[in-house]
């Protein structure tokens, strides 16, 4: 099977659709769409069938795009020893960031990479649901993401995952809410509180449908804010409460804050940009 086109298969598993496949590779959609076919004739397979007016993978084809995944790793690891690269580390890093895990991570992140001369950085913010990120993986060479502890959502063969923080998740309360004076906080307790949570299926939201198919208890959310300066702000002026400051009691509630490549890493600046990104994560637990 030729390298190319297993190259954009596994661009449709990540991309979903032939469009977002073409642009990426700047092809043209039917320039995608004759190499997939040319690919089924050669493995002998149906690796997509029609979906609505796209294209879907078959189970055929998910499972050649993980076997892809070594294959295109072999080449990566390949191709940066042809290059003399392994002994130095050298050239830009692409690292998408969650907005509060930038604020947390990003400047010990820049300040550590700027000990590396040649290591460059090159960092934006983007909240992602978790079906969004690899898309993402694949147009960055890093993505820092987070959700529910409860879930896995990149089980996938072609994303490898590193562990950055467990982030233990609290209720925020009002300063003068009767509870506020509270060690801790039971979720039954606040069966009757306006909730400010973020959009539905975005990371923290999934947290608090977790505590809720735990507990038996539904949260009324009456806002849905993604900037949590803006709820700290509503929560600080009586408006609702919101997953921080206070611990929940008999429930355990918290995101883990992850790190999501492509496949193995196999670039040295990555794999040093990795290595330094959970050094700061490491520090910031130590720090508390």
């Amino acid at each position: 099977m030729d390298v190319r086109r297993l190259r954009i298969l596994r661009e449709l598993a990540d991309r979903g659709s032939v469009t977002a496949v073409a642009a990426a590779l700047n092809f043209t959609p039917s320039a995608v769409s004759q190499q997939l076919k040319t690919l089924s004739r050669e493995a002998g397979l149906e690796p997509t069938a029609p979906d609505g007016r796209g294209l879907r993978l078959t189970a055929a084809g998910l499972a050649v795009v993980d076997g892809a995944q070594e294959v295109l790793d072999a080449l990566g690891r390949l191709e940066e020893t042809a290059a003399g690269l392994r002994e130095q580390p050298l050239g830009t890093v692409r690292v998408v960031f969650f907005p509060s895990a930038a604020r947390l991570l990003l400047p010990g992140l820049l300040h550590r990479a700027s000990a590396h001369p040649g290591l460059a950085p090159s960092c934006r913010d983007l909240d992602l649901r978790p079906e969004e990120v690899p898309a993402a993986a694949a147009d960055a060479d890093v993505v820092v993401t987070h959700h529910d502890e409860r879930l896995d959502p990149f089980s996938t063969g072609r994303l490898t995952v590193h562990p950055l923080l467990r982030e233990p998740l609290d209720v925020a309360l009002p300063p003068d809410h009767p509870l506020a004076h509270r060690a801790e906080v039971h979720l039954p307790e606040l069966v009757a509180a306006d909730w400010i949570s973020v959009a539905v299926g975005w990371p923290v939201d999934d947290v608090l449908s977790s505590l809720s198919l735990v507990t038996g208890t539904v949260p009324r959310v009456v806002q849905r804010i993604n900037d949590f300066s803006v709820t700290e702000e509503l929560v600080a002026h009586g408006h609702g409460a919101r997953l921080a400051l206070r611990p929940l009691a008999g429930v355990r509630a918290a995101r883990l804050v992850r790190a999501v490549t492509r496949g193995a890493v196999t670039r040295p600046a990555v794999r040093l940009a990795l290595d330094e990104l959970a050094a700061e994560a490491a520090a910031v637990r130590a720090a508390g």
